[in-house]
């Protein structure tokens, strides 16, 4: 099994130098490569493949080993003053962004393509987030302009646990009514504060610890204890992992430094989880492509095709209101908000939790999976054009 991860990562880490030299983003790259391996009879590959498109491999590494680190990375080195003063955008993306796109999607996919009334809410609730890992890849990748590149990654970090919280209330909601409907926001409302307390809590403990200690290492060390354990407690005591890891390290990373952390310490972490974010994406852009091709996809077509444009519309029905409420932001910046609304592993790695003797789970794999690879060979290879077309700096 570990020469089965090193030879992946040896793939992936490759495929990233070529990209890197192609002047490309390598999310692409990879995803494609992943693709290719699935579906060529390559030698020697045959045990690699079967074992990485495993299902429960894919949920495993996805979020329990990778989405701490990746989130706890971009969280950590999310600059809190620019974040400040983006706040409204952020938000409103955030959270009337993400309920817009989830109610829309799951009303048209209901109405239009007769899906039942919970996978509806279901798929509505996997498209209603932007994938942290896709997006802060790609736009990194782009060099964007600093407030733009801060409001599309500070909403990816927020929606992603917004997202999460409805796709676990849909997962178990089978009937809509008023008190099901209260009932449902009460559980968000829980499940989000409850993610802030734990990972605030924890955020502010680690910080005073490397106030007392000064030495890397150690520093570094706790930093690992801290994302894996904020995410941790949040699922065992069922409110928002996810959220939970980014309120831990948007405090270590600002709070922490500000009260003692030294230079040195900061630029060591720093370039450690840039390292841990690294190695973590290129095996969850490769993973995906191997996953994809795992996919039965036949009698489908007409389905996924309407999903992809339905959620299409959603995204940008969703961006253009929500942004409606903020004077500020350029109609040249919401085109490319709205198309690079990118969905990647978080939503493959949820829509792989759901049982095999979930009604319609196929479909749903089929569609999800569709979507994400739409997003990242579609939109993510022509989202650098339409940057140039709308004149973005």
């Amino acid at each position: 099994m570990i020469t089965y991860w090193i030879i992946l990562l040896a793939i992936a880490v490759g495929i990233v130098f070529i990209a890197e030299k192609m002047k490309q983003p390598y999310p692409t790259f990879l995803v494609i490569v992943g693709l290719l391996i699935g579906i060529l009879p390559i030698p020697g590959l045959s045990d690699i493949k079967s074992y990485a498109a495993t299902d429960t491999v894919f949920q495993t590494t996805v979020i329990l080993i990778f989405l701490s680190a990746l989130l706890g990375d971009a969280a950590l080195k999310l600059p809190i003053m620019e974040l400040n003063r983006s706040k409204k955008p952020i938000l409103l993306l955030s959270f009337v962004g993400t309920f817009l796109t989830f109610l829309i999607v799951s009303f048209l996919m209901y109405f239009l393509l007769n899906l039942s009334l919970q996978q509806a809410l279901i798929f509505g609730a996997l498209m209603a987030a932007t994938d942290p890992v896709s997006v802060l890849s790609i736009f990194k990748a782009l060099g964007l302009n600093k407030r733009l590149s801060i409001i599309v990654e500070g909403e990816s970090l927020a929606n992603d646990g917004v997202a999460v919280v409805l796709f676990k209330i849909a997962l178990v909601t089978t009937v809509l009514s008023l008190g099901g409907t209260f009932g449902a926001s009460m559980e968000f409302i829980k499940v989000v504060s409850g993610g802030i307390v734990i990972g605030g809590i924890g955020g502010f403990i680690a910080s005073h610890i490397t106030s007392k200690i000064d030495n890397y290492l150690i520093e570094i060390g706790l930093s690992l204890v801290l994302f894996y354990g904020a995410f941790d407690l949040g699922e065992h005591f069922h409110v928002s992992g996810v959220i939970s890891v980014v309120t831990a390290g948007l405090i270590l990373g600002t709070y922490g430094k500000n009260i003692g952390m030294s230079d040195l310490t900061h630029e060591k972490m720093n370039s450690f989880w840039g390292i841990v974010a690294f190695l973590s994406n290129a095996l969850i852009f490769l993973l995906v492509g191997l996953e994809v091709s795992s996919i039965n996809f036949l009698d489908k077509g007409w389905l996924i095709i309407g999903s992809i444009l339905i959620v299409l519309l959603a995204r940008f029905a969703a961006v253009y209101t929500s942004l409606a409420f903020d004077k500020n932001i350029p109609t040249s910046w919401k085109h490319v908000i709205a198309w690079g609304g990118l969905k990647g592993s978080l939503s493959i790695a949820l829509i792989l939790s759901v049982t095999p003797e979930f009604e319609g789970r196929e479909l749903l794999l089929a569609m999800t999976f569709s979507n994400v690879v739409f997003s990242l060979l579609v939109q993510g290879t022509t989202l650098k054009k339409l940057v140039a077309f709308v004149g973005v700096k």
